[in-house]
C-alpha cells in the first residue's frame, strides 16, 4: 500500500505546472517583449497552466551575453538573444548583421529560412533548442552632427552591439564601444559613444531624440533575434506539451514579423514628431557603406567555410 502511496504522489506531483523563468534583454514595452508576453500566455493557456513561465525583461536576470549561456547551462529555463551576438562562435549567426546582405523583409525571411537549419543544429548540440525568430527593424544611423559621407564618420565613438558592428566601425575609421540597449542613454550622455546603427524601435526606447539629432535611414541590415528553451527543460515535457510549446512559437514568429514591420512605420514617426530630423541618407555615404558592406561579405565567406559558404549561396538563390 506505501508503494501504491508513493506512486501515486510522485505521479501527482509530475502532473503539477511547471514553473519556469526567462530572460530577455529589452524592456517590457518593446515589441519583442510584448509578442514574447503573449507567447507565454498562450502556452500557459494551451497547456492547461502545465508550463508557467515568468519573463524577466531588460535585462533584470541576466546580462545579454550571460543568457543563452544562462539557458546552455540550465540556470534559466528559456531566454532571448540576438542572433549575431553569437557571430565569435559561429559566423553563420553573422549574416544577418553584414551590411546590405539583406534590407528588406523579404529578403530578411529569405536570409531566414537558409539560415535556420544550420542555426538550429549548432544550437541543439550545444543543449539548447531554437523555437523562434523575429526581426528588428531595418537599422538606420543616427548621429550628432550631419552625415554626407564616410569621411564625416572618421574618429567618431560608435556603439557597437555585436562583432559586426564593431567591424564597421573598425572599417569606417570609427572607435567601436560595446553598449547594451539599456545603456544607450548614458552612453551618449557621458561621450563614450557619439553616433550609432540600430532600429527606429530602439532609437524610441532609448529615446534618442535627447541626444542625436539626425536619423538616417539607410536600412542597412535587418538583425533577427531568436527565443530558445534548454534541451533539458523542453525534453522534460510530455510530447502534448512540447507540441503546444513549438505552435505557440509558430504563431508568436508569425505575429513578431508583423509587429516588426508595423513598428519600422510607427517608430519613424515618433523620431520626426519628437524633432529628430529623419532623413535620405546622401549617394555618396550609401556608396561608402555598400564599399564597406562588399569587404564584409567577403570576409565572413573566408571565416565560415563550405557550410556557410552554402547558406548564403542558397539565400541568393544560385
Amino acid at each position: 500500500m506505501k508503494r501504491i502511496l508513493a506512486g501515486l504522489l510522485a505521479f501527482s506531483l509530475g502532473a503539477l505546472a511547471q514553473t519556469w523563468n526567462m530572460a530577455t534583454p529589452y524592456p517590457p514595452a518593446n515589441f519583442h517583449t510584448q509578442n514574447i508576453l503573449q507567447f507565454v500566455k498562450e502556452v500557459e493557456e494551451a497547456t492547461g497552466g502545465r508550463i508557467k513561465v515568468t519573463v524577466h525583461p531588460g535585462g533584470s536576470l541576466f546580462p545579454h551575453p550571460q543568457i543563452l549561456p544562462a539557458v546552455r547551462n540550465g540556470q534559466v529555463q528559456m531566454g532571448e538573444v540576438l542572433m549575431s551576438l553569437l557571430a565569435n562562435e559561429n559566423p553563420i549567426f553573422n549574416l544577418d548583421s553584414i551590411p546590405f546582405v539583406a534590407t528588406s523583409y523579404e529578403e530578411a525571411w529569405r536570409l531566414y529560412q537558409a539560415q535556420r537549419p544550420e542555426v538550429e543544429k549548432w544550437l541543439l548540440q550545444r543543449g539548447v533548442v531554437f523555437l523562434y525568430s523575429v526581426p528588428w527593424p531595418p537599422q538606420g544611423l543616427y548621429t550628432k552632427k550631419p552625415v554626407n559621407s564616410a569621411q564625416d564618420l572618421k574618429g567618431l565613438r560608435f556603439r557597437a552591439y555585436n562583432p559586426a558592428t564593431a567591424r564597421l566601425a573598425e572599417l569606417l575609421g570609427m572607435a567601436p564601444v560595446q553598449v547594451e540597449a539599456a545603456d544607450i542613454p548614458q552612453a551618449f550622455a557621458t561621450g563614450i559613444v557619439e553616433a550609432m546603427i540600430t532600429s527606429p524601435v530602439t532609437g524610441v526606447d532609448s529615446q534618442a531624440w535627447d541626444f542625436a539629432r539626425y536619423f538616417y535611414d539607410i536600412k542597412a541590415w535587418i538583425p533577427k533575434n531568436m527565443v530558445v528553451i534548454g534541451r533539458r527543460a523542453f525534453e522534460s515535457l510530455s510530447s502534448q506539451d512540447r507540441e503546444a510549446l513549438l505552435q505557440a512559437a509558430r504563431r508568436a514568429e508569425e505575429r513578431g514579423w508583423k509587429l516588426s514591420q508595423e513598428q519600422e512605420a510607427k517608430a519613424l514617426q515618433t523620431l520626426a514628431a519628437k524633432g529628430m530630423q529623419v532623413v535620405k541618407p546622401s549617394p555618396q555615404l550609401m556608396a561608402d557603406l555598400k564599399k564597406v558592406g562588399q569587404t564584409m561579405i567577403l570576409e565572413w565567406q573566408r571565416q565560415v567555410g563550405a557550410t556557410g559558404v552554402k547558406v548564403y549561396r542558397q539565400y541568393l538563390g544560385r
